[in-house]
């Protein structure tokens, strides 16, 4: 939210100092070139991971362990029902581990209040206390309450990981 706010408090000063220099025409350009890169910054470092049922195939092709044809394979199955049937999809072509590296990178998102144990299980690092854990604390009211009682047995660092392969 601050970048967004330094782009617009940028982008209005570019617009009044080219304003006062008669150069308002290039300032709207270099306005505009200043909101598409903040854009590419922000949606760069939101990306950790690609929900599976909407990522497109040069999004998935660009993933680790994701080959152009797997790419295409995930695209015409899209959307998944769930991350059950994503982690099919991959093990018809892929071996269990690297259908789990690409599981790491591209996943559909597990809600926490309704996931079977089988879905919990396939969110990468999961263990068999993390996974009596995440259902022991439903149903989550809101996404605040899942970091506070997980963060009672991880770090900041893997709740906000976890939370990359989890929705309400």
């Amino acid at each position: 939210m601050r970048k967004f706010a330094f782009a617009a408090a940028l982008a209005s000063s570019t617009l009044a100092l080219a304003a006062c220099s008669g150069g308002a025409e290039d300032a709207a350009v270099d306005t505009d070139e200043t909101a598409a890169a903040t854009d590419v910054e922000a949606a760069a470092e939101t990306t950790g991971v690609l929900d599976a049922s909407t990522a497109t195939a040069e999004q998935l092709a660009a993933v680790e362990g994701v080959s152009e044809e797997l790419a295409a394979a995930i695209v015409a199955g899209q959307p998944f029902t769930d991350v059950t049937a994503f982690n099919a999809l991959l093990l018809e072509t892929l071996s269990a581990e690297e259908t789990a590296a690409v599981l790491e990178g591209v996943f559909v998102p597990v809600n926490l209040n309704e996931a079977t144990e089988e879905q919990i299980r396939l969110i990468p690092g999961m263990t068999d206390k993390m996974v009596h854990e995440f259902e022991e604390y439903r149903p989550y009211e809101d996404m605040a309450e899942f970091d506070r009682e997980i963060g009672k047995y991880v770090d900041e660092a893997e709740v906000a990981r976890f939370r990359n392969y989890v929705t309400l």
